[in-house]
């Protein structure tokens, strides 16, 4: 991935895909990773992003921004929730001022599904989020905020061993930025929860919580998988047909 934009001083990385051939305005998706579960990433990591980027850019004629929070993939900074909330939020304000776009639509996956919803929540060019295998709120970490922090240097998401400068600001992060009370805020725009009802790491509950909470959410959960949907084929074909609608609905 290449240097794309700047938030807080930090340059992040990312992979934009777009469109081959003649193209009117087409929309534009912004894709968030979830939290690493080892070094490198793992199987839900943001490496894994630019592949579907160019799945969605080829097949569903959309431009697809993958990009990598701080702390994360070559991105510069270190992991705080508030701080990959504000990359997010770069994220969608940089495809906005620099891509002629028809819109900016969210697909996040884990940490990055519940962002997505917070940050459409308080953008409303956002057109709609899909959330993926995603946290209610982030109360398990807020629980154990040193341990999360032990976590998050182990992972490589945290590089400054002066960081954070205050541990008890960055802990009060992780109980106030929560998906199911932004979810009523993101209504009436669509908002697709997808899930494993063997999901072992976010409870199907979760979803179906947050789904309440918006009031008109389309909730899918599939049967037998677990919490790493990225590269379950029924996942991904229940997404490309999620855009599929919202850019008809646009259309028509």
């Amino acid at each position: 991935m290449d240097p794309l934009f700047t938030v807080d001083d930090n340059r992040l990385v990312g992979h934009l895909a777009r469109p081959t051939g003649p193209h009117a305005r087409v929309p534009a998706v912004v894709i968030a990773h979830g939290f690493p579960t080892e070094r490198g990433g793992g199987p839900n990591s943001v490496a894994t992003l630019p592949e579907l980027a160019d799945r969605i850019a080829t097949e569903c004629g959309w431009t697809a921004l993958a990009f990598a929070c701080r702390g994360v993939a070559g991105s510069m900074g270190d992991f705080s929730l508030r701080g990959w909330l504000r990359d997010l939020t770069g994220a969608v304000r940089h495809v906005r001022a620099t891509l002629d776009v028809d819109g900016v639509w969210l697909i996040g996956f884990g940490t990055g599904g519940a962002l997505a919803i917070e940050a459409a929540a308080a953008e409303p060019a956002v057109r709609g989020v899909a959330a993926v295998a995603s946290p209610a709120d982030f109360s398990d970490w807020a629980r154990n905020p040193r341990k999360l922090l032990v976590t998050a240097r182990d992972v490589g998401a945290i590089h400054d061993e002066d960081f954070p400068p205050s541990f008890e600001e960055w802990a009060a992060e992780l109980g106030e930025i929560s998906a199911l009370r932004s979810a009523a805020a993101v209504a009436p725009r669509p908002l697709l929860l997808l899930h494993g009802s063997d999901d072992q790491i976010v409870p199907s509950l979760d979803a179906r919580a947050v789904a309440d909470a918006h009031g008109h959410a389309d909730l899918r959960i599939i049967n037998g998988a677990g919490h790493h949907l990225r590269h379950d084929p029924r996942a991904i074909a229940i997404l490309l047909g999620w855009l599929e609608r919202q850019r008809s609905a646009r259309i028509t």
